[in-house]
């Protein structure tokens, strides 16, 4: 396929092209180039897979991987050493496999995906329809199994299934300092062998690219190249406590799929007699990993009941935090990063390019689209937006492993999807150079912008309140639908996509403050910070709030979300971000069971919401809205203390001349 030429859609904040920092043929040319290199011809008319090979830890644990080698036209690997890509999976490679080889069937496949694209949802209530089908075609398969056709280019392939999980010995770590340990011994171990050259890169996509960053920190220069597609660095923060929440949704679902896949057996072994009862044993040890956890911390009643594993997630200084935590500072690998907006990992994804501080613009490269966690990439390789994933891959891999200057290292360090409308912009860094943020106070004088039911209708300007007002939040379950429920549930519910495209069923229960309409094109680039004054009727409580752009037409479209448990307030200042004003936009909580602080009631406080980053665009007539709600499920639900605490009592926010509540917005023009 020939790829039309790369031509982002730019606008303010686009990275000025010149000799010194950008070639305008890498969005053009060269991304044809690309494209070629990677879907046409390859070098190597086959490959050949050897299963399950061991590969002995330094404990004694043997992991098993499928080898993956270029071959001849008999099928033969070929004898010659070629650099290695290593995937490192909890899904079971099995699983990777079966996916590489429907996704790359030569004839059904792409029919089927053309068969499907002609089918056109959009506008109906399976409007997210097209959005599924995208992910299919944008190299997001590949990212997760393997590229046939990269190995057939000269490249190894090892994906090996993580300590517990497929066809390996030992439990499941879920990224744990062993776990971590493994993949390091991995990569050492493909170093020493006969069919690879000591130029070694990883792929994969959530789980693996995870350890993608992790490996790449814990042996900083061992690694030649890495392509992690969703990924994050501070798994505690992204999705296992948001704001101090439990995120059950995504966690529950996710839970049930690695500890039911790690249970298939390897049946070929049973056959040839050389089944693993060690495996079998491993498994019986821990059938159901970390459901316990799970369990505990929605139902144990106070923070001093709280033990174990789940004790140690909750204590900022433990070792199990830190194994959950990845020191972007100390990687020195190149990164190629694929993100999404509404990714379960976003509030990582964005902080990668400030994160990866040694590396150097060539050496790092971010693309956030406006995918969920399962449909990210669905605008790639579409006219007008980036290439594919696996042809920046191949192209990645290509510029790192093999030494081939095709220009990638010139791309745009940082290519943003601008919500809503999802054209792209680019830029040195995100957030994009030139933009300032901005208080927009909530007050109690109705916005009249709101055509459906909601808890309560305020409004939102550049000029604080003069009088005070209460509003009250009660706990409803209109998230479920709303791109916060969709989110949670990692994409999966993106084919009823009306309403992650659409929040107003999702602000029956909100309390809405919405700004007057904007005359002029007015950009956002980074954290929204929401600072409120609220009041409990218990001794806990927990928030949650989204940013929105509404339309002229009312429809009203998030483009940041957060949450917050009051006990968990409390904000490591030296490690958060604040405005020019001092205002604290981007807090970071300590998430720590010895920082627990419960409040007395009808006591009046401030408090400020982590929200996740945006790119965003509001076009002439639209306004912005803030939603502020007492409950995010299924997404998240409070930590047991607080659900027990709370009893999910009415929760107010006290609108107040003297200390106003606000969103302090990064805008690129000002507000009115």
């Amino acid at each position: 396929m020939f790829l039309i030429p790369l031509l982002i859609a730019a606008g303010a904040g686009l990275w000025p092209t010149s000799a010194a920092t950008a070639d305008a043929a890498v969005f053009g040319a060269l991304g044809a180039k690309w494209t070629r290199t990677a879907e046409g011809p390859q070098k190597y008319p086959g490959y050949a897979v050897t299963p399950d090979v061991p590969i002995k830890m330094s404990d004694g644990t043997v992991l098993r991987g499928n080898l993956i080698r270029p071959a001849n036209q008999a099928g033969k690997p070929i004898d010659k050493k070629l650099p290695t890509i290593v995937n490192m999976t909890p899904y079971t490679k099995m699983v990777s496999a079966l996916a590489a080889e429907v996704v790359n069937y030569p004839v059904l496949m792409p029919q089927l995906i053309e068969l499907l694209n002609a089918i056109n949802l959009q506008g109906t209530v399976l409007s997210g329809y097209n959005e599924l089908v995208g992910s299919l075609r944008s190299g997001f398969a590949t990212s997760f199994s393997y590229d046939p056709k990269l190995i057939r280019s000269g490249y190894n392939m090892l994906v090996v299934d993580v300590r517990g999980t497929g066809f390996s010995q030992g439990t499941w770590q879920v990224f744990g300092e062993r776990e971590r340990k493994d993949t390091v011994e991995v990569i050492d171990w493909v170093g020493k062998q006969r069919w690879s050259t000591d130029k070694i890169g990883m792929a994969g996509a959530s789980y693996s690219a995870i350890n993608q960053l992790q490996a790449a920190s814990d042996r900083p220069g061992k690694l030649g190249a890495i392509f992690p597609v969703v990924p994050g660095a501070d798994i505690l923060r992204d999705v296992v406590a948001p704001g101090g929440g439990v995120g059950a949704g995504f966690l529950s679902m996710w839970l049930a799929l690695v500890n039911t896949s790690k249970m298939i057996p390897n049946v070929a072994s049973m056959l040839n007699g050389t089944f693993d009862w060690k495996w079998l044993g491993d498994r019986a040890k821990d059938p159901l990993t970390y459901f316990d956890v799970m369990l505990q911390a929605l139902t144990v009643q106070h923070p001093g009941q709280v033990t174990g594993e789940t004790r140690a997630l909750l204590s900022a200084d433990s070792n199990r935090r830190a194994s959950l935590h990845t020191d972007l500072s100390t990687v020195t690998t190149p990164t190629f990063a694929i993100g999404g907006w509404n990714d379960l990992f976003t509030n990582s994804e964005a902080r990668l390019l400030s994160g990866l501080s040694k590396l150097p613009d060539s050496q790092k490269k971010l693309i956030m689209d406006d995918g969920y966690h399962v449909t990210t990439g669905a605008q790639l390789g579409t006219p007008g937006n980036p290439p594919k994933m696996n042809v920046l891959a191949r192209a990645w891999y290509d510029r790192w492993l093999k030494g081939i200057d095709n220009g990638i290292d010139r791309y745009s360090p940082a290519t943003l999807a601008s919500m809503p409308r999802d054209n792209f912009v680019q830029g040195p860094s995100f957030p994009l150079p030139g933009y300032t943020h901005q208080r927009q106070y909530l007050t109690g004088k109705p916005s009249r912008s709101v055509s459906t039911p909601v808890a309560g209708d305020g409004s939102l300007s550049s000029s604080a309140p003069t009088t005070r007002a209460t509003r009250v939040v009660t706990p409803g379950l209109s998230n479920v639908c709303g791109k916060d429920g969709a989110q949670g549930a990692a994409g999966v519910t993106a084919l009823l996509d009306f309403c992650g495209r659409d929040n107003r069923f999702a602000e029956l229960s909100a309390q809405t403050f919405t700004s007057a309409p904007v005359t002029k094109t007015t950009r956002l680039s980074g954290w929204p910070g929401i600072h409120l004054n609220q009041r409990l009727q218990a001794t806990d409580g927990y928030w949650h709030a989204t940013v929105n752009i509404v339309s002229p037409d009312g429809r009203s479209q998030v483009v940041s979300m957060g949450q917050l448990m009051v006990s968990l307030r409390a904000v490591d200042r030296s490690r958060s971000q604040f405005a020019a004003n001092g205002d604290l936009v981007d807090p970071f909580l300590y998430l720590s069971i010895d920082k627990y602080q419960p409040v007395r009631p009808g006591q009046v406080i401030a408090l400020d919401i982590p929200m996740t980053p945006t790119q965003a665009a509001l076009r002439p007539g639209d306004r912005l809205r803030i939603d502020i709600y007492s409950l995010n499920a299924p997404k998240a639900l409070p930590l047991g203390p607080a659900m027990w605490n709370s009893k999910f009592g009415p929760q107010f926010i006290e609108i107040d001349p003297k200390n106003p509540s606000w969103v302090n917005v990064p805008v690129d023009r000002p507000l009115k």
